[in-house]
């Protein structure tokens, strides 16, 4: 489907010269322009740029209506910018809504669900819920925000148990494009509720979420960390225990070359090594078992595997939660096969040199693959494995790492499922969001779109168009 035409935008004054008392007076939160205390926001990856024309910290979804109205009667657009995670460049055209003020979190045990406003992140919710013995379906690092997770999907650490994160949401609050604040749940404005689960920033600005909290109070789970010369055995041994596995276990692998930094164990610091990560639901007394052949594929450097807390999740990936400068690059698999494996090792191996940071499989499949209750537009359920790769741009790596990026997924091309999930790049790129659906679900996001911002006052950042 094509962008939305220009003569469909609104025509009005040059934004840069918009009155900015009346955004002020429209709205109850704080406006800030450039060069005002309140205006940076920070982004999680700092090598993105943000210069809007202002930023608002909105205190309720009547405020991101009113910001949206300004926006469309000066032509220009409204960005969003909850935790600082997922963020693309804007420039002095765009507007961005700061929600971090939306940080209401009730927990209600008694129908297992949770609402939770658009400023809140993971872990404050795991936390809430913990005490009642339920489990907010986080992704990798409970440090990102609930609301960006659930617009691209969510796979988390329990994925093939669970499925996807938003396969577990009961209901939206939305702004749309033009300005009406709509509740979507699966039977009211259907269309919305299956778009904003997987559509990510497309049909609207989310201000609220209900969530179901599956009752999961513990897990066997972790990482094992293996010294680095041992990566070919870890890597083939990891693939062929993983090809058996019940949907009780999820699983991932990640060659990491961390840096010498104080959150970084002394053991894994300034070197190659291999994560292996696991957990497993249900009968955790199994679970020693189910693991035992990874003990024995090579020097364990760190064993920190073992039943935990649910609320602990976040340190089965370890991923950092310090903003700092990133290049990313991934793709999805449909296989990975002992040559696909061979490759790997040759681009981002012990003798590869390669100057990535982290280079992830995660293992799909179990809960993922099933055909959700609820229709979604997320796509591509088939995929068999993520591949991730993450650089952080510091000197004297920084000018390698986008080609090393796309060297190292290039090399697992033969392999590759075509497809691509919202959730693991953070891109404007056209032909990189359009790979993240199929030509149906796209055709409808568009249409979507089209009917819920018919003025393109959301068309920046990641959104189908």
């Amino acid at each position: 489907m094509s962008s939305i035409p220009e003569a469909t935008r609104p025509v009005a004054a040059d934004p840069i010269t918009a009155d900015v008392t009346a955004l002020q007076a429209a709205v109850r939160g704080a406006v800030h322009r450039p060069g005002d205390p309140g205006y940076p926001s920070v982004t999680f990856n700092v090598a993105v740029a943000q210069n809007p024309w202002a930023v608002v910290d909105v205190a309720d979804a009547a405020d991101v209506a009113a910001v949206i109205g300004f926006a469309s009667a000066h032509g220009m657009t409204v960005a969003v910018h909850a935790t600082g995670h997922g963020a693309t460049p804007v420039g002095d055209g765009t507007i961005v809504v700061r929600t971090a003020a939306l940080d209401d979190c009730v927990i209600d045990p008694q129908t297992r669900t949770a609402r939770v406003g658009a400023g809140v992140r993971w872990q404050t919710v795991i936390d809430a819920a913990a005490p009642h013995g339920l489990a907010p379906l986080c992704g990798s690092s409970p440090s990102v925000g609930v609301v960006g997770l659930l617009t691209g999907g969510g796979i988390g650490p329990l994925v093939r148990t669970v499925g996807m994160s938003a396969d577990h949401v009961r209901s939206f609050t939305v702004v749309t494009g033009t300005g009406a604040v709509k509740q979507a749940t699966s039977e009211i404005n259907p269309e919305l509720f299956w778009g904003l689960r997987g559509g990510k920033s497309t049909l609207g600005i989310i201000t609220e979420v209900v969530i179901e909290l599956p009752p999961i109070a513990e897990i066997y789970g972790g990482a094992l960390y293996f010294d680095g010369t041992d990566a070919e055995a870890v890597l083939r041994g990891w693939r062929n225990w993983a090809q058996a596995l019940p949907r009780e276990v999820s699983t991932s692998l990640a060659l990491l070359r961390l840096p010498e930094m104080p959150d970084v164990p002394p053991m894994l610091a300034g070197r190659l090594s291999v994560a292996v990560r696991v957990a497993v639901v249900g009968d955790l007394a199994h679970g020693p078992d189910l693991i035992a052949p990874l003990r024995t594929l090579g020097t364990v450097l760190l064993d920190a595997v073992g039943v935990m807390p649910y609320a602990q999740i976040g340190a089965i990936h370890a991923d950092p939660t310090a903003p700092m400068p990133a290049a990313e690059c991934g793709t999805l698999l449909r296989e990975f096969t002992d040559d696909a494996a061979t490759e790997l090792l040759r681009v981002a191996g012990p003798e590869s040199g390669s100057p990535l940071t982290i280079v992830e499989l995660r293992l799909l499949g179990g809960a993922l693959a099933d055909r959700p209750a609820v229709p979604s537009a997320f796509c591509h359920r088939d995929a068999a494995y993520t591949l991730h790769t993450i650089g952080v741009l510091v000197p004297p790596i920084a000018d390698l790492l986008t080609a090393a990026g796309m060297q190292t997924v290039d090399a697992l091309r033969p392999w590759a499922h075509g497809g691509e999930m919202p959730n693991f790049a953070t891109t404007t790129d056209a032909a990189y969001i359009r790979r993240c659906y199929d030509e149906d679900t796209a055709a409808w996001l568009s249409a979507l779109a089209a009917q819920h911002d018919p003025r393109g006052v959301l068309h920046v950042g990641q959104v189908v168009r």
